[in-house]
């Protein structure tokens, strides 16, 4: 008598096994809930951040997921410090499927547009949009050339942009113009890149609790005036941002480029 062979069981499509992803500004706030996210699909997560200390933190706070999550050190405004984390990347888990580029800085929304100054503007446009393009450039060389050798069918780029780069917002020209560029980079990329089966996508937040806007967000008379305008009724959360990061990083998505997708509760369509 012979014994029926087990069939294999086939991997979920979320199941992100075997894929290793970039999350720069990913030890705390939304980068921090997109590496956590996508560890728990499965991905090995690469974490480039300044604070060393956060970065252990971060770390700490991704053990036990099914992905192994390891922090880097590294500053998106200095060229040497991106090739850096590239290469330590590169020797820890041998090669990068996804990136996922969020480190920024928000510009507070306190000073007239007519006071900003260019100083400030050439910082929050440094950081979030050249940061951005710094890091995209140096991670879709080393995608091109896996794609190009056989040893990876794909890649994914997914920029944190913001709603700020569709509504505009007083008193922070210069943060709503630097994520808006970001929308415009992720879709130069696509058409680009496309032909390397590499697609490229933004992220928009709206209004989700991180350090960054805090303050904001534990303003009564803000509170009270933006609330009624979120169909779900609450801010969002770090983790939110990831169910959208780990269809972007899976198979499922590789049809889907070029595309700006908002993540708000419903803010922009209140």
């Amino acid at each position: 008598m012979t014994e029926t062979p087990q069939r294999e069981r086939a991997r979920h499509p979320l199941d992100l096994g075997g894929k290793v992803g970039v999350v720069t500004g990913g030890n705390r706030g939304i980068g921090l809930g997109i590496a956590r996210g996508l560890a728990a699909a499965g991905c090995d997560v690469a974490v480039w951040a300044r604070d060393l200390e956060q970065n252990r933190k971060a770390e700490e706070e991704c053990t036990g997921l099914s992905g192994a999550v390891a922090a880097f050190s590294c500053d998106v405004l200095d060229e040497e410090s991106v090739i850096g984390a590239l290469a330590a990347t590169l020797a820890r888990f041998g090669r990068v499927d996804g990136l996922f580029a969020n480190a920024g800085i928000g510009g507070g929304g306190r000073t007239p547009f007519t006071e900003q100054t260019t100083a400030e503007w050439e910082r929050m446009l440094g950081v979030n949009l050249l940061g951005a393009r710094r890091v995209a450039s140096h991670v879709l060389q080393v995608m091109v050339r896996q794609i190009a050798e056989g040893t990876a069918k794909s890649g994914r780029i997914v920029l944190t942009s913001s709603s700020a780069a569709k509504l505009g917002t007083a008193f922070n020209q210069h943060y709503a113009a630097s994520k808006a560029g970001l929308v415009a980079m992720a879709r130069g990329i696509a058409v680009e890149y496309g032909r390397h089966n590499i697609t490229a996508n933004a992220l928009l937040p709206g209004y989700v609790r991180t350090d960054m806007v805090g303050d904001l967000l534990a303003n009564q008379k803000f509170t009270d005036r933006v609330m009624p305008r979120l169909a779900i009724r609450r801010f969002g959360e770090p983790a939110e941002m990831a169910g959208l990061c780990i269809y972007l990083m899976s198979d499922l998505s590789s049809y889907h480029t070029g595309d700006a997708i908002t993540v708000d509760g419903g803010f922009t369509v209140s």
